[in-house]
Parts: C-alpha cells; sequence; structure tokens
C-alpha cells in the first residue's frame, strides 16, 4: 500500500501573509484601475483640435488654425460667428476658469469648492453682482444682446462637445453649469475686484489714521505722493511737514503683526509705454505692455488672432492679442493700425458716504430727498452639501452698507462697478477697427471696463495716454475719506464727458510711460483723485531708460521690461553696509553680511545674497516704523481685519528714507530706547530671517523668490500639485523695478509691437495657451517667459486645423 503523502501544514503567520498579498494585490489593481479611469477622464476633457464639425448656432463657417504653441487663427466672414467660435474655444480650454471669476464676482465660489471659499464670497455678495449683472444684461442694447447670446451659446457648444467635463469637476465632484449671457459681465465684475477697491479701504485708513494720530502725522506717515512720483506733465506733490514733537500721539503698544507680513510692495498693477514714429526705424509707433496679475494654471489670458474677410477676401479686421476667457473681446494687441495695452490706474473709482441715522433710527438715514428706510435682502451663501448661511444686505441708494465706523454709523460704498456701461462689448469690439490713436481714444472714453491707463500707438507714428472706463463726476469733496451726503452738499453728478477725460496726445519727446503711479497733476488729478498710487520707482527706471535712447527697436523695449536694477535700494544698501560695518566687531554673523551686501550687484538676480539682505533690511525697517506709529490705526481698524494687514502705506518708502536719514528723537519708534536701539531690533529680525532660511549659503534671492506658480485646483486637492503645478524655479526680478516677479504674481503677459509690423512683435506668456497637464501644448512658451528669451507676438505655423460649420 503506497505511502500516503500530506502536505505540510501551513503556520498561521504564512497564511497571514499570503491573505495580505491578496488584499495589496486587490488594492494595486483597484489603484491601477482608478489612475486609468482618471487618465481616460482627462484625455476625454482634451479640446477638439482637428476635423470638422457642424455646430447648431452658427451663423457662418469658422476655420482654426493653432500652431505649436496650441494658438488660434480664428478665420471667418462673420464677426458674430467669430465670436462663436472664440466662445467654442474658451469653454473647451478654460471653462473651469470662466467659472471661478463668474463665481468670484458674484459670491457663488464656496457653491463649488467648498466652505473656504466662503470668506470671500461673503463681501463679494454684498454687492449683490448677480442681480446687477441680470439686469444690465436685460437693459444691453441690441447689438451687446445679440453679442453676449452668441459667445455664450459658444461656450456651452465647446463644453458639450468635450468628451468629458473638465477634469477640475471630476476632482471636486461637481458638474459644471451652463453658460448665461449675464456671466460674461460678471467676468468683467471679477476684474473689477482685482484691480479696485471694493469696501473703500484707502479712504477709511485715512480717516482711521487722522482720528488715532491726528492730522500731521497721518499726513506725514501716508503721503498722498513722494519724490519718486513720475507724472506725465512733471508735476510734484508738496511733501508733508516732518511732524513736531507736539503732533506726536502718546506712545502706544505695537501692532500684531502677521508671520512674513512685508511692506506693500506687489500691488496688482502693470507697466506700458510707447514711443512715437520718429524714434523708430519703420515711422509707427511703438507699445510695450507688461499686466502684472497672479499667475496660476492656467494664465490669466488666451492667446487669439481673429481674422474676419470681406467679401473680396480681404481682411476686414486681423487682431493679435490677448482674450480674457469669459468675454468675448480682445483685451490687449494690435489690428495692424493700432495697438494697445493696459495699466492699472489707481485713480479714485469708489466713495465711503456715511449714513446719517434718520431721528436715531438705524434702519433709515437721511438723504437730499429725505430719510430713507435700508432695504433689506437676504442672500443665501451655500458651500457644497452644508447648510447654506443667511447674510442680510442692507442697500442705500448711494450702493450695499460695507462696514460702520467708530462711531457705529453705517458706511456704504458707492463705487463705478455698480454701473457698468450696458454697451461694454460692442464698445471693446470697435476698438479692433480703429484706424488711428484719435479713434481709439475716443472709444476708450466710452467704455465700461475697470478703469486703466490706456496707452495707444498707431502706424502713422502717433501715440497717446488716456483713462479708459467711467470716472466719477465729484462735487463738494475730493473723496480722500467718507463723509455724508446727506444735505446734498456731496456726491456724484454722474461721470465725466470724454471731453472731460485728461489726455497726452503726441507729446514733445514722443515718449508716454505708465506703471500704476500718478500720472498727472493739478486740474487733472483733481478729476482723478487718489485710489492708493504705487510708488513711483518702476516708472522713474521706464522713463529713464526711454530717455536714454533715441531709437528703438522691439528688442530696445524688452530690455526695459527685464531691467531688474534695484535703484530704489542704493539708499538702503548704503546704510545696511555701514550698520554691518560698524558692528561688524561684535557680531560675528553681521559681520559675515558685510562681503555679500558690499558686492550685491545692484539687481534682483536669483544668485545674489546681498540683494535679499538689502531688501529684507528696508522690509524690517519700514514694518517696525508702522507696526509702532500707527499700532492706534491698526488698533481701531480691528484686530486679523483686512484693515490691520493693509497698515503699510504704499507710499512708505519717503517717511521712511527720512526717518532713517534724520533720526528725529522724538519719533523714535514706540518701544525703543533710540534710533540705534530700533535698528539693532531691525538687524536682529534680519539675523533671525537669515537662521530659518537656514544661513548666508542659503539666503540668495533665487531660493525666496520662486515662480510660486500653482493650478487653484490644488489648493482643494493638494495631491495633485505634482501633476498640475510647474516647476518652482527661482526667477529674476521683484517689485520696485520694471521686472516685477514674485511668488505666485508678475508679468502675466509681455508683449512689444508696433502695429503695421506685427511679424516683429515680441511676445511672453507664462505657463502657455492651456491648463490641461495632457495637452500637447501643455507649458509651451514658458521657458521664454522664465528666460526673457524674445519669441514671436503672431501666431507660428499651423500645426492643427478645425472647421466649425453651421449645423442644425
Amino acid at each position: 500500500m503506497p505511502r500516503q503523502r500530506f502536505a505540510p501544514r501551513r503556520s498561521a503567520g504564512a497564511r497571514l501573509l499570503r491573505w495580505a498579498g491578496g488584499i495589496l494585490g486587490v488594492l494595486l489593481l483597484l489603484l491601477v484601475v482608478a489612475a486609468g479611469a482618471l487618465y481616460l477622464h482627462m484625455r476625454a476633457s482634451l479640446p477638439r483640435l482637428e476635423g470638422t464639425l457642424d455646430v447648431a448656432g452658427l451663423g457662418a463657417e469658422v476655420t482654426v488654425v493653432r500652431d505649436a504653441d496650441g494658438v488660434p487663427t480664428l478665420t471667418s466672414t462673420d464677426r458674430t460667428a467669430l465670436v462663436f467660435a472664440l466662445g467654442y474655444l474658451h469653454g473647451q480650454e478654460r471653462f473651469f476658469q470662466m467659472d471661478l471669476l463668474r463665481r468670484r464676482a458674484a459670491g457663488e465660489l464656496g457653491a463649488l469648492v467648498g466652505p473656504a471659499a466662503l470668506a470671500l464670497d461673503r463681501p463679494a455678495r454684498l454687492h449683490r453682482f448677480r442681480a446687477r449683472a441680470g439686469r444690465l444684461a436685460a437693459a444691453a442694447p441690441e447689438e451687446d444682446k445679440r453679442l453676449l447670446k452668441a459667445y455664450a451659446d459658444g461656450i456651452n457648444a465647446g463644453l458639450d462637445d468635450l468628451g468629458a467635463a473638465p477634469f477640475e469637476y471630476l476632482a471636486l465632484r461637481r458638474s459644471p453649469e451652463p453658460w448665461r449671457a449675464e456671466d460674461s459681465l460678471l467676468t468683467l465684475v471679477a476684474m473689477y475686484f482685482d484691480l479696485q477697491e471694493s469696501e473703500g479701504w484707502d479712504e477709511r485708513r485715512r480717516q482711521l489714521a487722522i482720528d488715532a494720530l491726528g492730522p500731521e502725522m497721518a499726513a506725514f506717515l501716508y503721503p498722498l505722493g513722494t519724490d519718486w512720483d513720475t507724472p506725465l506733465d512733471g508735476t510734484r506733490l508738496p511733501e508733508p511737514a516732518l511732524p513736531g514733537p507736539g503732533a506726536v500721539p502718546a506712545p502706544r503698544k505695537a501692532a500684531a503683526w502677521a508671520p512674513g507680513q512685508e511692506e506693500p510692495a506687489l500691488a496688482v498693477g502693470s507697466n506700458s509705454w510707447a514711443v512715437g514714429g520718429a524714434l523708430t526705424g519703420s515711422g509707427a509707433g511703438m507699445l510695450a505692455n507688461d499686466m502684472h496679475l497672479g499667475i496660476r494654471v492656467p494664465n490669466t489670458w488666451y492667446r487669439v488672432r481673429l481674422v474676419l474677410k470681406g467679401a473680396d477676401g480681404d481682411a476686414e479686421v486681423d487682431v493679435t492679442g490677448v482674450t480674457l476667457p469669459g468675454a468675448p473681446t480682445v483685451v490687449a494687441g494690435s489690428n495692424g493700425r493700432v495697438a494697445w495695452g493696459y495699466t492699472n490706474s489707481y485713480i479714485d473709482t469708489g466713495d465711503v458716504v456715511v449714513l446719517e441715522p434718520a431721528e436715531g433710527d438705524a434702519g433709515r438715514y437721511l438723504t437730499p430727498e429725505g430719510a430713507k428706510a435700508l432695504e433689506r435682502v437676504e442672500e443665501q451663501l451655500c458651500s457644497g452639501g452644508e447648510a447654506c448661511e443667511t447674510l442680510v444686505v442692507e442697500e442705500s441708494v448711494w450702493g450695499p452698507v460695507v462696514a460702520t465706523d467708530a462711531q457705529g454709523r453705517k458706511l456704504a460704498y458707492r463705487w463705478v462697478a455698480h454701473e457698468i456701461r450696458p454697451d461694454t462689448v460692442s464698445t471693446m469690439l470697435a476698438l479692433e477697427r480703429a484706424g488711428t490713436v484719435a479713434e481709439a481714444v475716443g472709444i476708450a472714453h466710452r467704455s465700461g471696463i475697470p478703469n486703466q491707463n490706456f496707452t495707444v500707438v498707431d502706424a502713422d507714428g502717433a501715440l497717446a495716454w488716456t483713462i479708459i472706463g467711467r470716472i466719477p463726476k465729484r462735487f463738494g469733496h475730493d473723496g480722500l475719506t467718507p463723509a455724508s451726503w446727506a444735505d446734498g452738499a456731496r456726491g456724484w453728478d454722474g461721470f465725466l464727458a470724454p471731453e472731460e477725460y485728461p489726455l497726452v496726445l503726441n507729446p514733445d519727446g514722443a515718449r508716454i510711460w505708465t506703471a500704476n503711479s500718478r500720472m498727472m497733476g493739478e486740474a487733472a488729478l483733481a478729476k482723478l483723485g487718489f485710489g492708493g498710487y504705487a510708488l513711483g520707482s518702476r516708472a522713474r527706471q521706464i522713463r529713464d531708460g526711454l530717455q536714454a535712447r533715441q531709437t528703438f527697436a522691439e528688442a530696445d523695449l524688452l530690455a526695459i521690461q527685464l531691467d531688474d536694477r534695484a535703484t530704489l535700494l542704493d539708499f538702503w544698501q548704503e546704510r545696511l553696509l555701514a550698520e554691518l560695518k560698524a558692528r561688524a566687531a561684535s557680531d560675528p554673523d553681521l559681520s559675515a553680511m558685510v562681503r555679500p551686501v558690499e558686492n550685491w550687484g545692484g539687481r534682483a538676480t536669483v544668485d545674489s545674497v546681498g540683494y535679499r539682505l538689502v531688501r529684507a533690511y528696508r522690509a524690517a525697517f519700514i514694518n517696525g516704523v508702522y507696526r509702532a506709529h500707527a499700532a492706534a490705526v491698526a488698533e481701531a481698524a480691528g484686530a486679523g481685519s483686512r484693515g490691520a494687514r493693509r497698515l503699510v502705506s504704499e507710499q512708505a518708502e519717503q517717511p521712511a528714507r527720512r526717518l532713517a536719514a534724520e533720526r528725529p528723537a522724538h519719533l523714535v519708534p514706540p518701544g525703543h530706547a533710540d534710533w540705534d536701539a530700533f535698528t539693532a531690533a531691525v538687524l536682529a529680525e534680519v539675523e533671525e530671517d537669515v537662521a530659518k532660511a537656514g544661513g548666508l549659503s542659503a539666503y540668495s534671492w533665487g531660493n525666496r523668490n520662486r515662480a510660486g506658480i500653482r493650478h487653484p485646483l490644488t489648493e482643494a486637492v493638494p495631491q495633485l500639485a505634482g501633476l498640475l503645478n510647474p516647476p518652482d524655479e527661482p526667477i529674476a526680478g521683484d517689485a520696485y523695478q520694471p521686472r516685477v516677479a514674485g511668488p505666485g504674481f508678475g508679468a502675466s503677459e509681455r508683449l512689444v509691437v508696433a502695429p503695421g509690423r506685427e511679424a516683429e512683435g515680441i511676445f511672453h506668456m507664462p505657463t502657455g495657451q492651456s491648463g490641461h497637464p495632457l495637452s500637447g501644448y501643455y507649458m509651451r512658451g514658458h521657458e521664454a517667459w522664465v528666460a526673457g528669451r524674445p519669441a514671436p507676438f503672431l501666431p507660428g505655423q499651423p500645426a492643427w486645423t478645425l472647421t466649425l460649420r453651421p449645423g442644425t
């Protein structure tokens, strides 16, 4: 009888390992399946690039030719069809970006991205722009209604033609909602929020400073301008006097200071300048423009060339430039006859109105027509699947209530954004047909976009500067501080007429420059007001760069755009070096800083340790002055409030320099025995910053000034950062020179172009045309932006061709 064989009995540990291995295998299989499903979804959400498509609602055939960078040229015989086709492309490639913009303006972000967005929704919803946009769209001229509808239809056609919803919605577990005509107006409103005050903080801060510090100290710490101003008319503002001992308030405890907070530098802004035809070899004017905004993936702008052909086959319109997804117009660019660009103007576009209660009733207020009741509207703020919260909005005849003052009075805000022109779309489309500077200026004065410095040149060599957008026509007040309008002695008498706008046309010298600082003085400034102008250091370097040459080619204007010289910091480098040498013998850490500061190079280059040290010294000095002297302002604004976070003046350079140079004993920052003690504290702050960075060897400017470009989705789903965010590489430039650059901020585009010579033009754009990581042109062009390498303004050779045909 054969011996019976028995398999050896497995131990419990072996069985456990086998069981765990099986589970692991299943998990790995599920992970592979999930990754495959995600990949397939993302592939399906890529835009259609080639073929022929019959599209319902399209009025005429449109050919879409993309180059290797994904930049399309749209050609048709019908302008409305081009609007539809542009909407189709925006809907296919940028819908999530557009959705964020319309929701930002309407205060509806929380419903898409969750509770964290409610902090943005609450102040935005006070303005009730969803309701305002609906009324505006209904009241628009027929041409604007037709254009808005064609664009919305195109967006929805493009969205519907995707094989899957944009991948961002999969990550958020949401579905995209169709685009409505009014949403394009909300996109415009979103730029008002980015570029202007929506709560009147500048006026409120000035009043808080006057109340807490007295008029002399307030005027000194918060000047309206400085010697750095470089206006086109050469005017200067009087410098506030150094406050005497009797004008300095009693010392208070220094204000709380958020970690890493520093003086305002990277304000939303831009550079733009122009030279006339007398200074170019072609006789055409030449324009440079780089608009400074937060930089994300995808970029703010979408590049495009639009060609409208007439019956004879010739181009009636041929315009190249950047569009804002969500809006159907070219924002900045060139049409062969005229080229135009923008910088944020920082004129005064809103006023804080003190509401005087009627007979002690907080629900009623006085007006020139008698007492009125505040209109109360309940708005629902929703965030995902959570319960909605109710926000009560109080409306006055001058605008919504945005705050209360120290006396408990309600403050309303009158803002140009509340009264956008109903013909804004058709007016902006008219720019693409402008043939001369004079025509373009006339269109600018009828426009309803957020107020900008409008710089324009034409092919005949003319150039001009003016303000685009509506300008309030104030009476009885200057708009610098909150005021009551109850007696009718103060207010707005509508808006300036076109002939009342400031204008500089073909100036002597044939040069114009703008960089967010004050542009005009005297009567023109009285019309424009003060809306928080930027320090004039960038404008001065641009002006000096333009005056250093008598002839210009495109590369010469690009060189000014890339100018990273730190002329503003020369004063602080000299002072820091003197302080370091004086203390070097007693402090080895300070002694080690002497050589890098001495050899700092004077530029914001990525390898400079000295530049970062000088910059940190200046920031610590200015911050120390304001958190000590303006502590009462922060206290009045409220701990943790936006006001307390914006304590430092945009014009802090001049008062800080005077204090550093003159060292008046009665103005030693409270909490310090004398100026030597204050300087020691500033240096200690710099030493601490160096230590946190890992020592001097790691304290290069590039280690701090990195690209910092992120896809907004990664804030909600950080696990996607490796897939969606570009490399966080060091970048040259800073806030005080033409080459503006900071983490997640900088030149959202650079263009240099002479109308009629677009083929010689230069263009840069960070992150490229697409925000989709599987796109064949994802991040194309980004390296040219980082390196400052010239890249063509016009689209390149065809890579993909798509034909859109009218369908049923």
